[in-house]
């Protein structure tokens, strides 16, 4: 190979180890260990509410369907059209 071609692979894998390489590794091993760690106080209220939410929807949701199983009982039949 020629000179100038081996100078031109050479420049952009040095840089790529002096600067690239390095914040790399320290951002792969930071997430790392934030994943270790686990969920957050703040992250289990979350979801905790969020299931809270859920389930007063799926309450929510079963009055309903027993109101209209109530006033038109074939609902059900007409929404799969």
């Amino acid at each position: 190979m020629d000179v100038a071609v081996i100078s031109m692979l050479i420049a952009p894998l040095i840089l790529f180890v002096i600067f690239v390489a390095p914040i790399w590794v320290i951002l792969h091993y930071r997430s790392r260990n934030k994943i270790s760690e686990g969920m957050s106080q703040e992250d289990a209220e979350r979801v905790r509410d969020l299931a809270h939410q859920a389930e007063r929807m799926r309450d929510r949701i079963r009055t309903l369907e027993n109101l209209l199983d109530a006033e038109h009982s074939n609902w059900r039949q007409n929404d799969r059209g």
